[in-house]
């Protein structure tokens, strides 16, 4: 239906990018468009306005296409969502018997029909796992049954392909398929085992050779996961639903207020066309109706641009029936909010020490580098250092005792590079170490009514620091600062720390604040902060994350809208993956319900 339409524009625009078509428009008038939306658009268009658009003769002159599904983000959640969208079905395998023998039973009742026509909320009924989400801990004992257990038993799932269930889509991503894993150092390893980064349908192992490390380590390295994510998109032929390169710049809701009533947070003198409201919410007194498309459904106005050769930017614009949330959360760095964080020397990023090693700008005789945070990031970066013969200052904020410190969640066995990390943590601590008159310690400032100079000393371990670790070898240029926090940095390479007692200042080469990162959803309305649990507070993965239906992962606040992934809550492949069975499963039963499937199994807007 649009294909024709795509294709005559595509020869106008002359698009040469490596994705698949789109139909691209600029603010094209049409049944749902009203000139006065266009004027009203909201801050998140400013850059895209100021790409360069396309001369106005060459823009269609009908209305953008109605897309049922555009997912934004293509790391893994995208790619499992388009797979489940593509008519992929699960379906008990009948050769196989769950551990569990009361999800077995369920199962059992209902094996002649797919998983995602069953009730998910019955299956999920009473199961355990690590995600606050039933659906996740649903399809993760699904597809690695007794995994917290250490087994590896097999999925009790197979897989069978029903075009006539296929739901028209578009993954909207930055890069190709695979997401943020392809900005990762290629040879650390992930905290997940490999076989729990893999996608349904095609086993890890098979695409890497059945690489295994050791016999302690089935943990991937990033260039192996991202390498996985590409070859299964091709693999499962989900190609073209996929638009790569591609920037998202504004989400909004289509509405319409009633002639002559005015709408609040957004005046409607010129026109009856609102765009974006992001809810119906302060809207007492007034009636509006949410545009759509004669289906019961209100409409998604979905912008950007997509960065073709030669670096040139192309704007486009679509309507969708709903929208899919799956961009991650390593968009925006958590920043301390301290006064000269925005200094030369304050990064935000592990990748920017690493590429500080490998241009040889810091050494073994370097001031130290100042690390922030006790995550997995900050002891990503320790180990950097201190592999690199690179002094470091780590200051946390936590007690050393703290059970929530993520190293007492993690087996010895399979972790002992954050183990070991975890024990420098304990034992060379600033509180702790013997004095030295070492020359190449990092100066400290203890500040209270007067200010002298003292030198930081090199920890001196004793035996009973490392009980049980005797194996591990330690660095020695290692000096931990617990329950300690930054008051500042200052623009002569100094950071100001503050313990519990005292300020102590130390001359630092760099310092990487690495205590988390957030989502961006710029793109919409208050950065999406009201479709949030506590819409007082901006998204956050851990602390707020987007409230959603449970066993549909619709946001509460807004049909038609879905988030998946870190985005609520589910930080791990292995869990992300059930956000795409509750997805898929509610819009296959709404547009069955419609009679909207699409019958010949292809994408006819592409």
């Amino acid at each position: 239906m649009f294909w024709r339409e795509c294709v005559r524009v595509l020869v106008v625009v002359g698009m040469r990018g490596g994705g698949p078509p789109m139909v691209w428009s600029v603010s094209t008038p049409g049944p749902h468009s009203h000139p006065a939306a266009v004027e009203r658009g909201a801050p998140a268009l400013a850059q895209a306005a100021a790409m360069p658009l396309l001369e106005e003769t060459t823009l269609p002159q009908e209305h953008p296409p109605t897309v049922p599904v555009v997912i934004i983000g293509n790391g893994p959640s995208g790619i499992c969502l388009s797979y489940l969208l593509s008519g992929y079905k699960p379906y008990l395998d009948t050769a196989t018997v769950h551990p569990n023998p009361i999800l077995y039973r369920k199962l059992q009742e209902t094996k002649h029909l797919p998983i995602t026509e069953q009730d998910l909320e019955y299956l999920s009924e009473g199961l355990e796992g690590r995600s606050r989400n039933p659906v996740a801990v649903l399809f993760d004992t699904l597809l690695h049954p007794n995994a917290d257990f250490g087994y590896e038993f097999p999925p009790v799932l197979q897989w069978r392909r029903d075009k006539q269930q296929h739901i028209p889509h578009l993954v909207l991503g930055r890069a190709t398929p695979g997401g943020a894993w392809h900005a990762m150092e290629g040879s650390m390893l992930t905290i997940s085992l490999g076989i729990w980064m893999e996608l349904p349908g095609i086993n890890y192992r098979d695409l890497t050779n059945g690489k295994r490390r050791d016999a302690t380590s089935d943990r991937a390295t990033p260039e192996e996961i991202s390498s996985y994510y590409r070859n299964y998109v091709k693999l499962k032929g989900l190609q073209k639903n996929f638009v790569d390169n591609t920037y998202v710049t504004s989400v909004q809701k289509l509405c319409r207020g009633h002639e002559g009533e005015g709408l609040e947070n957004g005046h409607n003198d010129q026109g009856d066309v609102r765009v974006g409201d992001g809810g119906n919410e302060g809207f007492e007194g007034n009636r509006v109706e949410c545009v759509n498309n004669g289906g019961g459904g209100a409409l998604w106005e979905v912008r950007g641009y997509q960065q073709v050769q030669n670096d040139t930017h192309v704007p486009f614009s679509l309507f969708a029936e709903n929208v899919v949330l799956a961009t991650g959360a390593s968009d925006s760095p958590i920043r301390l909010g301290v006064e000269g964080e925005d200094l030369p020397f304050v990064f935000h990023s592990i990748s920017d020490l690493g590429l500080a090693v490998s241009r040889r700008k810091l050494d073994m005789n370097s001031d130290p580098v100042l690390i922030v945070g006790a995550g997995l990031s900050a002891a990503d970066a320790v180990l950097c250092a201190c592999n690199s013969n690179i002094r470091v200052l780590h200051v946390f904020r936590k007690s050393i005792d703290d059970p929530d410190l993520i190293f007492k969640q993690l087996p010895k066995t399979l972790y002992p590079e954050y183990h070991k990390v975890y024990n420098m943590m304990c034992s060379q601590t600033y509180t702790n170490v013997a004095p030295s008159s070492a020359p190449n310690r990092p100066q400290a400032v203890s500040i209270a009514s007067s200010v002298c100079a003292k030198m930081c000393p090199k920890p001196q371990l004793a035996a009973g620091n490392i009980a049980g670790n005797a194996s591990v070898s330690l660095f020695p240029d290692y000096t931990g600062f617990p329950e300690h926090c930054v008051v500042s940095f200052q623009s002569d390479m100094k950071c100001l720390l503050q313990g519990k007692n005292s300020l102590k200042a130390f001359k630092i080469s760099m310092v990487l604040v690495l205590i988390g990162t957030n989502p961006n959803l710029f793109f919409l309305k208050g950065q999406g902060q009201y479709l949030g649990q506590d819409p007082t507070k901006p998204i956050s993965c851990k602390q707020n994350p987007i409230d959603i239906h449970p066993y549909t992962f619709e946001c509460a606040k807004e049909p038609g809208l879905f988030a998946m992934g870190p985005l609520v809550g589910d930080n791990f492949v292995r869990f992300l993956k059930g956000g795409a069975l509750g997805i898929a499963s509610c819009l296959l039963k709404r547009l069955k319900k419609k009679g909207k499937l699409i019958s010949n199994g292809g994408n006819n807007f592409i």
